[in-house]
């Protein structure tokens, strides 16, 4: 197997969470990029990485990196994403990956023609917990899905320039949590459900501070995301079928699930470890560059922009 070197853009909370949980053996972060060069110097010195660039574009023209963790606010994501690829290195890009589907489409596209591969960091997608699920109801253990229920609310201060409701940060909680929560639907579904309603509240700023929407396929299979960045609710995703239902709570990193049989009979099943979301992150995608597993997590994704597209659509009707 090949050694991989790392270099990441955008130096954030969650670039500090990715570095903290890497944990490889056959590969490393190499180098580190902001804006400022003091910030990206005191990152690296922190840990212990061995290169600061000053410039995103410096990080990009450094043959020596091969795969680009991207961190920066959401409305920067395509750009950041496109020159990775041109640059010819493999992209891990922070959710939600892109604003709308035709940007993901744009993205998806050069990453065919440079045969690259392009991820979101979704950790719903590359939870082992979701892997053992996924197995068990292809194995029609639970009978036919009926209904998904994906929550999700937090409180955030309500300051107008902080990037939760700033719109020229991309603000509002469809981009944010609302990722996950649709994420989690969509992993369960048979095929894409369409959104059949969908309501939103804005926040002074217009961005959308809570929302509530119903999806269905077109086997009658259905969802309600419920979303808030005014109130919190637990993050407890509840997954029906017609002989049990499916309990998982803080779904986002979950490695717990309750399954409750029609029969009263209650079964837990424990898979993964929560602490390891992120790391499981990176293993999966050097295995999708080394071709030990395909990229399907990546049209999942598309799925959910295409939702994302649909809900904000909704809205403006």
């Amino acid at each position: 197997m090949k050694y991989y070197n790392w270099g990441i853009i955008g130096l954030g909370e969650i670039a500090t969470s990715f570095t903290n949980s890497f944990q490889q053996e056959n590969s490393q972060i190499t180098a580190v990029a902001s804006r400022t060069l003091s910030k990206a110097v005191a990152f690296a010195n922190e840990h212990d990485i061995p290169k600061a660039y000053g410039s995103f574009e410096a990080l990009l023209a450094d043959q020596a990196i091969d795969i680009v963790y991207i961190a920066v606010p959401n409305r920067q994501h395509i750009e950041h994403i496109l020159k990775a690829l041109a640059a010819g290195k493999h992209v891990l890009c922070e959710k939600a990956i892109t604003m709308n589907s035709a940007e993901l489409t744009q993205a998806m596209t050069l990453a065919e023609e440079k045969g690259l591969i392009l991820a979101e960091a979704m950790t719903i997608f590359n939870m082992p917990l979701y892997q053992e699920l996924r197995s068990q109801i292809d194995s029609n253990r639970f009978g036919k899905l009926k209904m998904i229920q994906a929550p999700f609310g937090s409180y955030k201060e309500p300051d107008p320039s902080n990037r939760f409701f700033n719109p020229d940060l991309a603000g509002g909680a469809l981009l944010d949590i609302g990722t996950y929560a649709v994420s989690f639907a969509r992993w369960f579904f048979t095929s894409q459900p369409k959104v059949i309603a969908s309501v939103m509240q804005p926040f002074s700023t217009g961005v959308d501070e809570q929302s509530a929407t119903i999806l269905q396929n077109d086997v009658q299979e259905m969802a309600t995301v419920s979303l808030s960045f005014q109130a919190k609710m637990p993050k407890q995703g509840v997954v029906a079928f017609e002989d049990a239902y499916i309990v998982i709570n803080e779904y986002p990193r979950a490695d717990e699930a309750k399954i409750f049989f029609n029969d009263g009979t209650v079964e837990t099943i424990v898979s993964g470890d929560s602490t390891q979301a992120l790391n499981y992150e990176i293993t999966n995608m050097i295995k999708m560059i080394e071709g030990e597993t395909s990229n399907r997590s990546l049209f999942l994704t598309k799925d959910v922009i295409d939702l994302l597209d649909q809900m904000q659509q909704n809205w403006t009707n």
